[in-house]
């Protein structure tokens, strides 16, 4: 086996048995999004209850939105989780002096999130059925495309935060928490892009999750595919990860010349 898929092996198994062997983080995995899907999901259940008319479409588009969202959300935070972990117990030092290269540790910590998030997804979906009646896959195929790239941009969003945790350890780790709540009112996630206002318009068009949601809205009240807008979900996606890896290499190569590397996690 190749020297890279072995280290990029063993920082993937060591992320899984520190998740596996502690209940508590796997309690903290799955406690937020399920509370939060919950809680909306009632809230959906008691719109469509006082509604006159049928809103069918609305609810299978909200609850929809809301696996969505939480994808996007958790792909940014796990991997950045998964960092501070290492800052929390002063490891990252440790990690960045090895013989693993930063791509394979950015690549295996990925794959862990992606495990992450493709569990949380799987149980919200079966929460969304067994409580809401709810079958994701009424949504149709198209929903696997749109997730992939709603975890793509929370993972590039994740190797920014990741930047700037290196450069300013625990001064930007508000950020890791704060990020997702920025960005969610110009994701258009509840609402199409009309109802912002001028500004805030502008803001939302360079997100891909605007596009995203833009797409799954079509997908559920059309049942058609919104072929003109992945050709700008895909480079913005790209645009945005390319700019999170040279962002990460930058912020680490400052880190070191700075010395901050050195104190990351003994503040």
């Amino acid at each position: 086996m190749p020297a890279s898929l072995t280290r990029i092996g063993a920082v993937y198994c060591r992320q899984i048995y520190l998740l596996r062997r502690s209940l508590i983080r796997v309690f903290d995995v799955m406690f937020w999004p399920v509370m939060e899907f919950m809680v909306w999901g009632f809230m959906v259940l008691y719109i469509q209850k006082m509604a006159t008319g049928p809103i069918t479409q609305s609810i299978v588009f909200l609850l929809g939105a809301l696996i969505g969202w939480d994808i996007n959300c958790r792909g940014q935070l796990a991997m950045n989780i998964a960092a501070l972990e290492d800052i929390w117990t002063r490891n990252i030092i440790q990690v960045l002096i090895s013989p693993i290269r930063l791509w394979e540790w950015l690549l295996a910590v990925a794959l862990y999130t992606l495990t992450k998030v493709g569990a949380i997804t799987l149980v919200l979906a079966l929460l969304a059925w067994g409580l809401y009646a709810f079958n994701l896959l009424s949504i149709g195929w198209t929903f696997l495309p749109l997730a992939a790239n709603l975890f793509l941009f929370g993972w590039a969003l994740g190797l920014f935060t990741f930047g700037l945790l290196l450069r300013y350890g625990n001064a930007a780790e508000a950020l890791t928490w704060g990020v997702p709540f920025v960005i969610q009112p110009f994701s258009c996630v509840f609402y199409p892009l009309e109802t912002l206002p001028g500004w805030a318009q502008l803001i939302a068009r360079l997100l891909p999750t605007t596009y995203i949601f833009e797409g799954l809205r079509k997908t559920v009240s059309e049942g058609a595919v919104a072929w003109n807008l992945w050709a700008t979900i895909a480079g913005l996606n790209l645009l945005y990860a390319a700019g999170g890896l040279f962002f990460v290499s930058w912020m680490l190569k400052a880190a070191r010349r700075s010395g901050q590397l050195c104190r990351l996690g003994q503040e």
